[in-house]
């Protein structure tokens, strides 16, 4: 099977249908390619039904119990210290080490709560993801990175300000529940950002692409491609993807500086003649 078939398959299926358990596997399988999701569902259906949430009188009760389970009791937590780390961003790894950053543990906390019956949506903050539960017509939300913490807006808008090394007002709209294509995108790109940390351009390539096939109408995934294919020496193939990116977006901020990288790519290649 081909690498991308399952994004090809995400891009085209309805959101509400989408197995998000089964879509953040298939993001872990750039770090793993040859793991076993099917066992992996199995892990998170055994931990499931471990929590005995599912039996909670109430959904108040339900919550409390999920809560309690994953972040006491099981030990998931943030990995503020090796926070960059890939395995971070892979949910196979987050159940064997019990450590991840916000948007994978957040994607456990909704993962485990649909299979107890707790309703509960991913949010995404400006540099931080969080979750909300829905309780009997009110949200409440939490902080999966940490130990599910209650957050006030105050609260979430301190946590969203030092994400983000300025001062953050939430309005409505950041508080809205994320479909599940966004966060798998949103899983990717911060994949992106890792793999480019650490100048891992080959797995790098391998999440571009992936986005390219879920948010092909973004001209940044295009733009990044001939960023990373550069890197790799690749500088035709590269030059090629920047050219494709300024002639879609002539207007973007960074165009005037992807053309005089273009330049010099253009100028390196001709010498080599």
């Amino acid at each position: 099977m081909d690498a991308l078939d399952p994004f090809r398959e995400l891009a085209r299926t309805q959101d509400e249908r989408i197995d998000l358990t089964r879509a953040a596997l298939a993001v872990a399988r750039i770090e793993h390619p040859d793991l076993d999701v099917d066992g992996e569902v199995a892990r998170l259906d055994s931990l499931a039904a471990r929590s005995g949430a599912a039996g909670s009188r109430g959904p108040q009760a339900a919550l409390d119990r999920l809560v309690a389970f994953l972040f006491d009791e099981e030990g998931f937590r943030g990995n503020d210290k090796e926070y960059y780390d890939p395995r971070n961003s892979c949910l196979n790894d987050v159940l064997d080490r019990r450590l991840g950053i916000p948007i994978t543990l957040s994607v456990l906390t909704i993962e485990i709560g649909r299979r107890v019956g707790v309703e509960v949506d991913g949010v995404g903050l400006p540099g931080h993801f969080i979750v909300g539960a829905r309780l009997a017509g009110r949200r409440v939300f939490l902080d999966p990175f940490d130990g599910g913490a209650i957050l006030t807006p105050e609260r979430a808008e301190e946590i969203a300000a030092r994400a983000v090394g300025r001062p953050v007002k939430l309005e409505e709209a950041h508080w809205a529940p994320c479909s599940k294509h966004q966060i798998v995108v949103r899983m990717l790109r911060n994949l992106k950002g890792i793999y480019a940390k650490r100048q891992d351009w080959d797995r790098a390539l391998g999440v571009v692409d992936r986005l390219l096939v879920l948010d092909a109408g973004s001209g940044i995934h295009q733009r990044d491609r001939g960023t990373v294919l550069v890197r790799m020496g690749r500088l035709h193939d590269g030059a090629k993807e920047w050219e494709r990116y300024l002639t879609r977006f002539p207007g973007a901020a960074d165009a005037d500086g992807f053309r005089d990288e273009l330049r010099k790519v253009r100028q390196q290649l001709g010498s080599r003649n």
